[in-house]
């Protein structure tokens, strides 16, 4: 069966490979050697947490999405908490911090399941693959490597410090997309559906089950009308085929 071919951008982090989950372990980690440098102090983990989440994205949302902001939104939680105890912050545990919080990016990658056969069938059916991701571009460019991403993706890989509507918006401008047959795929509300749905592509939302707090906006009603939403990677071919037999058909 032929295809009208799509032309499909997809995220990287927490779409096709794992990244929130490294984040949460090393958090985990945080939050018990806090809870042990505060304990007479009494703060509990759930206030820790409500901190560092208020900073990070505070953070994220002034300097973009830069490797050293998670371990900086771990020192600054800390600082706040001496201040708040009136005791002064002592340089060897804010070293500690910031190696705990950069070795998120030590992790091995691991692909989400259905990855590669989605990226196979996709490619098979002779649609153009595009990867736009957001982050450090040497850590981002290890990603890929280690996956071989390049196989699906070749040229036409996007790596940007901020992921807003203005980046999305540049790419799309930088290349022949033509926005009726373009598709944006990724799990963050913030970074991926509401700059494609903005531009007048088709958006694909991934729903994961622990979403960093700095994805999850508020769409407007009819934005929240014009994605679809799937909860597994497995989905996304049925969804491109389907659009493309019905262009063809159309066409028929």
């Amino acid at each position: 069966m032929k295809y009208w071919t799509q032309q499909v951008i997809f995220d990287l982090d927490d779409t096709l490979v794992h990244c929130n989950k490294y984040f949460d372990l090393i958090l985990g980690q945080y939050f018990e050697m806090m809870s042990d440098w505060f304990n007479e102090e009494g703060a509990t983990t759930e206030e820790l947490r409500r901190k560092q989440v208020e900073i990070d994205v505070e953070t994220v949302n002034m300097s973009g999405l830069a490797s050293d902001n998670f371990p900086k939104s771990l020192i600054a939680t800390y600082r706040y908490f001496c201040a708040k105890y009136n005791r002064p912050a002592d340089r060897f545990q804010e070293e500690q911090l910031m190696k705990l919080g950069l070795s998120v990016y030590d992790q091995e990658i691991e692909a989400y399941p259905g990855m590669v056969e989605t990226l196979d069938n996709l490619k098979h059916d002779g649609h153009q693959l595009h990867l736009y991701t957001g982050g450090d571009h040497s850590i981002q460019r290890r990603k890929i490597e280690q996956m071989k991403l390049d196989l699906y993706f070749e040229d036409r890989i996007y790596i940007r410090k901020h992921k807003n509507v203005e980046s999305l918006e540049a790419i799309l401008s930088s290349q022949p997309f033509e926005r009726k047959r373009t598709w944006m795929i990724g799990n963050s509300l913030r970074t991926d559906v509401l700059p494609a749905i903005t531009a007048g592509v088709k958006s694909v939302y991934l729903k994961q089950q622990n979403e960093w707090l700095y994805n999850m906006i508020e769409l407007q009603h009819e934005m929240q009308q014009s994605l679809i939403t799937i909860s597994s990677i497995h989905e996304v071919v049925p969804v491109i085929r389907g659009a493309a037999v019905r262009r063809n058909k159309s066409h028929g």
